[in-house]
């Protein structure tokens, strides 16, 4: 056994091995960092696309009914009538 002057003091490979466990730690956190930054752009820009998409159905719905505004408005009575019937029957 290395005697040192204190009787508790760590050998030199204990007080190694814990800075290499403090680097492996700082590594670690690191990497789960980088990876998180990763996903939340990636999720940014499937809801941007999601937004983008909502928004061109939306359009596209419009146009159909300034386009067949009678139309439009018997479809919309149908569905009422449907989802009319449906609550009334709970």
């Amino acid at each position: 056994m290395i005697s040192t002057n204190e009787p508790n003091a760590p050998s030199k490979p204990v007080r190694t091995l814990g800075q290499d466990f403090r680097e492996l730690g700082g590594m670690a956190k690191e990497m789960a960092q980088e990876k998180m930054e990763q996903v939340q752009a990636g999720a940014a820009d499937y809801a941007k696309e999601g937004r983008e998409k909502i928004q061109e159905v939306e359009r596209t719905i419009e146009q159909y009914i300034r386009q067949r505004p009678v139309k439009s408005m018997l479809i919309a009575a149908g569905v009422g009538l449907v989802f009319g019937r449906f609550w009334m029957r709970r």
